[in-house]
């Protein structure tokens, strides 16, 4: 009798051992997973939906309303790098900014980045580089500006107990399209600056800021977001809430804005 019960005692010891060892793991995935959710240039497959409105918009105080599907593909590139790639695809509804003029829908402008990026990081901080284009992809006139554009790309982030920060940044130059539309010179500069709590939920705070060398004037959209991390089954999936307001506009552009993400996350 003492040998089967040293036996039942043994396999459940063996069991609660393998169970708490499971949480374990499962715990540092989900905190490994949290902290690549806010590296651009992670080595995950995501698919974020970005719902963006913007309000106060020209004479009419018009809404905007922009859905970026932005996946993002990394892959291996030999035994010390990455690529990766990250595209924005939007799909745009636009209210009309002046009065009796009527709103617009349709695609936008797709614009990809390539990122070739060491495995490793380099100092302590996540690097990468490389191309991004334009495409003139837009279904309406109004919603793109019917040029081809390329130029340099790149990104330098650290992450460190629950801290992330870095700055993502790329220059477009237009070299085909449209001789009756404007020319594209433009400067995207993204700083960003972001805390994990250790129950997956990130603070953050960043720029998207962009510099029209054309007309030269800035467009400078504050953002402040949350963000929770959570799993339906075994697929993790990202919520992120938030506003900003544009310290730095066009005339006739806009003063507010909202913002709803969902992330689809595919880790390997």
């Amino acid at each position: 009798m003492k040998r089967y019960l040293t036996i039942a005692l043994a396999l459940s010891a063996a069991m609660t051992i393998r169970s708490v060892m499971a949480a374990d793991d499962a715990e540092a995935n989900a905190a490994e997973l949290a902290k690549k959710l806010q590296n651009p240039i992670a080595n995950l497959i995501s698919v974020p939906v970005q719902n963006n409105w913007d309000f106060g918009i020209g004479s009419t105080d018009a809404m905007r309303f922009t859905a970026n599907v932005q996946p993002v593909i990394p892959f291996s590139v030999g035994d010390d790098w990455n690529l990766i790639t990250r595209t924005i695809m939007p799909i745009i509804h636009a209210d009309s900014p002046v009065p009796g003029g009527s709103s617009t829908g349709g695609f936008g402008d797709i614009v990809q980045s390539f990122f070739l990026s060491p495995k490793e990081p380099v100092g302590g901080w996540i690097v990468g580089g490389g191309p991004v284009f334009l495409y003139p992809s837009a279904s309406d006139d109004a919603l793109g500006v019917q040029k081809w554009g390329a130029g340099p790309t790149a990104v330098a982030l650290k992450q460190d107990s629950g801290w992330t920060y870095g700055m993502l940044a790329n220059h477009l130059w237009s070299f085909a399209g449209n001789d009756s539309r404007q020319e594209v010179n433009a400067t995207f500069m993204q700083p960003f600056f972001a805390y994990t709590t250790k129950t997956y939920t990130t603070f953050g705070l960043n720029t998207e800021s962009t510099y029209d060398w054309e007309n030269n004037r800035w467009t400078v959209p504050l953002n402040l977001t949350v963000q929770q991390l959570v799993k339906f089954g075994s697929q993790p999936v990202a919520f992120t809430v938030g506003g900003r307001y544009y310290a730095e506009k066009p005339d006739g552009g806009a003063d507010w804005g909202l913002r709803f993400v969902v992330t689809l996350l595919f880790p390997k």
